[in-house]
Formats: structure tokens, C-alpha cells, sequence
């Protein structure tokens, strides 16, 4: 007779579960206005390949309801009983929230890289926020906020990245050389602001790096400062990141579970040699003008 040994459970999630994470996604991500508070219009959600496999047949309908329990979220936050309707008149009150954009977008994806565990839901949105005084849309900062539910517990990562150039220009500003598992590569950087790492569904790497986990998934960033020129970087690794031998300070502090950047960068000269937790080196050299 064969000896037949019960399979572990396997962790599952409610569908409902996928929808509460959205709009729990979307209340983290709100900016404020002077006449209105902005909120993200589109949702990237990941789920285990089993999980999604479960729910594959009705992602159109979660998608539905997903858009359905955002609106009424926003009806919520902008509810006002008759009592604070009066104090609004004397003491003021928030600006309502509203959709960043015409229409609620939620894309519902399975886990290709391996990083969520049975039963975990990650969601990712970006919001574009103004500059200043700016109408919305004007602005060239996203903001991006990922949300992990593992459990009962919920993790949030947050970055704000700044883009001063349109998407179309194509003005080289530096050069990163760097061999990594797959190669030599060249990268011209053609933003202000690009990000390098081993890359992932909740971390997107401009610079893909192939390496051991000693290289983080969003391991550093390059900032150029458009007015003067100067490139700057943040570390934002796990075990650190140099800058010709020298250590950079880390760029951000975990709070009660979130990942926040804290605005310290170290110069980037040109000509820097920068390590990656001492695994993977790059090359940097600011390009030459014509």
C-alpha cells in the first residue's frame, strides 16, 4: 500500500481581498491641492501565479468592482455630515478627492519574478504630481506607492522620482559601463533621474542589473540637477553602495513598515567608479557636449 502523505495548505486570498487592496493602495497615495486632493488613477496588482490562476476567469470582473469600490471610497472621504458642514464654514476643510485621471485603471498580473509568497497581494500605483503652482498634469514628479499585504500585515515602499525632460528627448547627459552575469553593457542616461538594481514587479530599474540578492532590486539612484549640471546619488540598498571606495549615506529610513527616502545623496564626479554592495561596479562618465 502506498503511503500517501497530505500535501502543506496552501495560503488563498478572497477575491474581495484583491479589491480592499486597491483602494487601501489608493488612500496612501493622495496629494493635496488648493481646490482638490488628487488620487492615483491606475493600479498594477500582482498575485502569486497559483493565486492568479484561481482568479484568472474573473479578472474583468474584478476589475469592474474594483473601479466600483473606488468611487465609492471617494464618496466617503468627501462625505461630510450636516454638523461638520457647518464647522467647514468656520474652520475650513480638506479639498474633495478626486480621479487623477477620466477613468479608474487596474491591471491584475501574475508574480513573473518570483517575489510574492502564497496568499501575498502587491499593488502599485504612480501619481504625477504638480510643480508648484501648476495646473495637475503640469508637473514632472511621480510619486510611487507599493503596497504588500502579506497577512494581515501590510508593507508600503514609497519614492518620488522627478522627470524635467519630455519623454522624446533624447540629449545623453552621462554613460554607465558595467559587466554584470550577461555581459558588458553601456547605458546612456538621457533623464534626470535614473534608477539601477536587480529590478523586479514592485522595484523598475532603468539600469537591469543580473547579480547576486547581495545587489539590492532598487539598490541606488542618479539625480542630475538640470540648473547646474551636477549628478548626485542616493542609496537606497541593503548593504550599501561607494562612490570611488567612499560609502554613500543611506537615502532612506524604514518606519513601521515603509520604505521612505530621507533626501540624503552623496556628488557624483565624473569619472566615479560606483560599487554595488562591492558585487557589481559601474563605470561613470558625464557625456561630453557637442
Amino acid at each position: 500500500m502506498t503511503d500517501l502523505k497530505a500535501s502543506p495548505p496552501v495560503a488563498r486570498r478572497a477575491a474581495v481581498d484583491v479589491i480592499d487592496a486597491v483602494v487601501e493602495n489608493m488612500r496612501t497615495n493622495l496629494e493635496p491641492l488648493k481646490y482638490s486632493t488628487l488620487a492615483p488613477s491606475r493600479f498594477v496588482v500582482y498575485l502569486h501565479p497559483d493565486e492568479f490562476a484561481r482568479v484568472e476567469r474573473i479578472v474583468p470582473v474584478l476589475q469592474q468592482q474594483a473601479a466600483r469600490a473606488l468611487d465609492e471610497a471617494l464618496r466617503r472621504l468627501n462625505h461630510r455630515p450636516i454638523y461638520r458642514k457647518y464647522w467647514d464654514r468656520f474652520a475650513g476643510t480638506g479639498p474633495p478627492v478626486e480621479n487623477a485621471a477620466a477613468e479608474w485603471q487596474v491591471e491584475i498580473l501574475p508574480d513573473a519574478d518570483g517575489e510574492l509568497a502564497a496568499g501575498d497581494i502587491l499593488v502599485h500605483s504612480e501619481l504625477t504630481l504638480p510643480s508648484g503652482d501648476e495646473e495637475p498634469g503640469a508637473g514632472q514628479r511621480t510619486r510611487r506607492i507599493t503596497t504588500v499585504q502579506t497577512g494581515d500585515k501590510t508593507t508600503k515602499r514609497q519614492a518620488t522620482v522627478t522627470r524635467t525632460e519630455p519623454a522624446s528627448a533624447r540629449v545623453v547627459h552621462a554613460k554607465l559601463r558595467y559587466e554584470d552575469k550577461s555581459g558588458p553593457h553601456t547605458f546612456d542616461m538621457a533623464r534626470d533621474s535614473i534608477t539601477i538594481g536587480r529590478g523586479g514587479i514592485a522595484y523598475r530599474a532603468d539600469v537591469r542589473i543580473e547579480a547576486s540578492v547581495d545587489v539590492s532590486r532598487e539598490h541606488a539612484r542618479i539625480r542630475r540637477d538640470p540648473r547646474s549640471g551636477h549628478f548626485f546619488l542616493i542609496d537606497l540598498s541593503t548593504l550599501g553602495t561607494t562612490v570611488n571606495g567612499q560609502r554613500a549615506p543611506r537615502g532612506y529610513e524604514d518606519a513601521d513598515g515603509s520604505k521612505r527616502e530621507n533626501g540624503a545623496e552623496m556628488p557624483l564626479p565624473d569619472g566615479a567608479r560606483i560599487g554595488l554592495a562591492e558585487t557589481v561596479f559601474l563605470q561613470f562618465d558625464v557625456a561630453e557636449r557637442g
